[in-house]
């Protein structure tokens, strides 16, 4: 877990798990909100740990849940740019503030999460403009083949994502806006002559669009999946059904855990689930999903189906890839330089249920 700065009060000795008296000192902590946001992160995510619910920290606490979402991120964050030894000034800026800033950079690596921060604090750029930058050098990380014009990291690569994205604007007000953009994060003397050219060079360049999402919702009872354990194959004894653990399904999709490791969940028969060749299952949030946050206003908790066995890229689907160990899901427009570890087939909300006992009433069965 990541060390609280300096300059915040010394943490808790913490057991774990928590014990009942640590709890109740963490809750305290963060309802008298002491400490900076990072010590606010680290404390939110003990609690987690320790078994109590988002909804039950923001009871005790004032904390909501995308609050308490944001600042366990951005701490995480900000003990990666402590452990990744980020300037001094650059961790100063955001002891106090800037967890939504840093929360826009978790999907960088270490060191371009370094030089993101940098250049926030260099540029003074707001959570808004820090989203940009993330997905600019993000963007630029997948390339397979880096601009020779653009080489001044990671200033370039951010005056790269704005010049592509001037290229493709018809628009000649918006257009402008992203040459500026563009000029402002110019570093090196040719990215300023690449960008400057298109002052006189009114051309469009068109781009791919990313594909749409698969989303599909669950509608019905009917299609929520039940897992049961199988026992054998008469004859059995006693001893054999006694073996068989308690089923106790969690989460909107019923996900099913046995001693060890596995877990399991039920998809109905849909003809995308049965071709896959080698699926597996990943629990994301919607806003984790690429472009997502475009489209949804309210996050949600989705199943993500996909098959190991579909590696070829295609500029029509989305995939995961290996991203220095993590996994990480995109559309790629080219295809990326990065390990693909397989295609994106489906993505699962979970059934929208007004009244949760509805459909265990006797009399909801068909006769």
């Amino acid at each position: 877990m990541a060390s609280i700065p300096p300059s915040n009060p010394n943490p808790l000795p913490i057991s774990d798990p928590l014990s009942e008296e640590a709890t109740k000192a963490l809750l305290q902590s963060l309802r008298r909100k002491e400490g900076n946001w990072v010590a606010w992160g680290q404390a939110c995510q003990q609690l987690q740990k320790a078994g109590l619910s988002q909804q039950q920290i923001f009871e005790e606490t004032g904390f909501e849940p995308s609050q308490q979402n944001q600042v366990i991120v951005a701490a995480q964050v900000y003990a990666s740019l402590v452990s990744g030894n980020a300037a001094a000034a650059v961790l100063e800026r955001f002891e106090q503030t800037g967890s939504d800033s840093l929360y826009e950079l978790r999907i960088l690596t270490q060191s371009e999460r370094v030089a993101a921060a940098t250049l926030l604090v260099e540029k003074g750029i707001d959570s808004e403009g820090a989203h940009e930058v993330a997905k600019a050098l993000k963007e630029y990380s997948r390339l397979s083949r880096p601009p020779k014009a653009f080489a001044d990291y990671p200033d370039d690569a951010v005056a790269h994502f704005y010049w592509k994205l001037a290229r493709q604007q018809a628009d000649l007000q918006a257009r402008s806006r992203l040459i500026a953009q563009a000029l402002r994060f110019a570093k090196s003397e040719t990215a300023r002559q690449q960008v400057e050219q298109l002052l006189t060079d009114f051309s469009i360049s068109r781009s791919r669009s990313a594909p749409r999402l698969p989303f599909y919702r669950l509608e019905s009872a009917s299609d929520q999946g039940r897992i049961i354990p199988v026992v054998g194959k008469l004859p059995l004894t006693t001893a054999d059904l006694q073996a068989v653990p308690i089923v106790e399904p969690e989460g909107r999709f019923h996900i099913v855990k046995f001693a060890g490791t596995g877990a399991w969940a039920a998809l109905p028969g849909w003809q995308v689930v049965l071709t896959a060749e080698d699926p597996i299952l990943l629990l994301a949030e919607s806003e984790q999903l690429p472009g997502a946050d475009l489209d949804d206003s309210e996050s949600e908790e989705v199943l993500l189906l996909v098959d190991r066995a579909q590696r070829d890229w295609n500029p029509e689907s989305y995939f995961i890839v290996d991203e220095a160990g993590q996994i990480q899901l995109d559309w790629f427009e080219e295809a990326p330089s990065q390990p693909i570890l397989g295609k994106l087939t489906l993505v699962l909300r979970p059934q929208k249920v007004l009244d949760e006992g509805y459909n265990k009433e006797l009399w909801q069965i068909d006769e």
